[in-house]
């Protein structure tokens, strides 16, 4: 790829728009502490789908892996993260899920937890935006092309298996 086409992938109006809904999503969790319940999942009810969206309009970008970036959230920046939104969920955190074993051909019964599908988002998000923070354009690239495969791989799922239990909670809570 050449440099004007790196340029224009990493400030396209996709990349930006996910850049703007991370932000909101990364502060959220960060400023959590202390919140009340109702306030949180109204929240995450409207952001967790708006960072999905957001998500699978990035556009896809080639990688050599040449400027691959240092992860930047620690484990307790990670621990940190979980924490608060245990705190806010309490006994509702966890959950029995049953998902379907593509190898197996067969469905599996797994404890999930909220919590962890959070932080295990803010994780490669919030590294992808501290790279782009720097504006170090290879960097920026090669971290586009890493958020966009874990999205693949993993978070997209963690925010859709997140966002059915929150969505159970919140209608639980209103009753």
């Amino acid at each position: 790829m050449k440099a004007n086409e790196t340029n224009k992938t990493i400030y396209n109006h996709n990349v930006l728009e996910f850049v703007t809904v991370a932000i909101e999503y990364c502060a959220y969790l960060e400023q959590s502490q202390g919140r009340e319940r109702e306030d949180f999942l109204d929240t995450m009810l409207k952001l967790l789908p708006l960072l999905y969206m957001k998500a699978l309009l990035l556009p896809e970008v080639d990688s050599e892996g040449d400027f691959l970036p240092q992860g930047k959230v620690t484990e307790d920046d990670y621990n940190f993260i979980r924490r608060i939104v245990y705190d806010l969920l309490a006994d509702e955190d966890q959950y029995l899920d049953v998902s379907y074993d593509r190898d197996m051909e067969t469905d599996e019964t797994q404890w999930q937890s909220v919590s962890e599908h959070l932080a295990d988002i803010y994780q490669p998000v919030r590294n992808f935006l501290a790279v782009y923070q720097d504006g170090v354009e290879d960097c920026m690239t090669d971290a586009l092309w890493a958020l966009r495969d874990n999205f693949e791989l993993y978070w997209g799922e963690a925010a859709v298996s997140a966002l059915k239990r929150l969505h159970m909670i919140w209608m639980g809570d209103k009753r």
